[in-house]
């Protein structure tokens, strides 16, 4: 597996960045590349849940809580990727306090690459160029959704 971070500090406490991050079903309100989310699963927000992400492209992805802390991290499993060359995913955001009033947020993503050392070399460079972006929009929407409720 692949592993790639990347993270921003956020100048507010944990509870406020979980009180948009925590709301599952709702990243398309400060992830610019997610037109839409389809809740897949019904009831409060934890290990198990599932949405269906859509991009403006008409592509999807399935995400589903493999593990859930409140005002600490969650962690998803991606599936229904057939537009993606991958095996399989993961991605994790995670909250780490540095003092009363900034938080480290962190995005990490897993990923296997297919056709084999070809892949590998892909998920090195190509592919971590790309996700460094999208990355890089969701933490910046993120904090940006942050700041506006505060």
């Amino acid at each position: 597996m692949i592993h790639y971070k990347r993270n921003i500090d956020i100048k507010a406490t944990p509870e406020a960045i979980w009180a948009v991050i925590g709301r599952f079903m709702h990243i398309d309100e400060f992830a610019p590349l997610i037109k839409s989310v389809d809740a897949l699963t019904n009831g409060e927000d934890g290990v198990g849940s599932k949405r269906r992400c859509n991009f403006d492209d008409g592509t999807s992805v399935v995400e589903e809580v493999t593990k859930w802390e409140v005002c600490r991290k969650y962690r998803v499993r991606l599936s229904e990727m057939t537009t993606m060359p991958l095996h399989e995913m993961y991605a994790e955001l995670s909250l780490d306090p540095l003092k009363s009033d900034c938080v480290r947020v962190t995005w990490a993503m897993d990923y296997r690459v297919k056709f084999g050392p070809f892949g590998w070399l892909l998920g090195q460079t190509m592919m971590k160029m790309m996700m460094g972006k999208i990355l890089d929009g969701n933490l910046k929407g993120l904090a940006n959704k942050v700041n506006a409720q505060m």
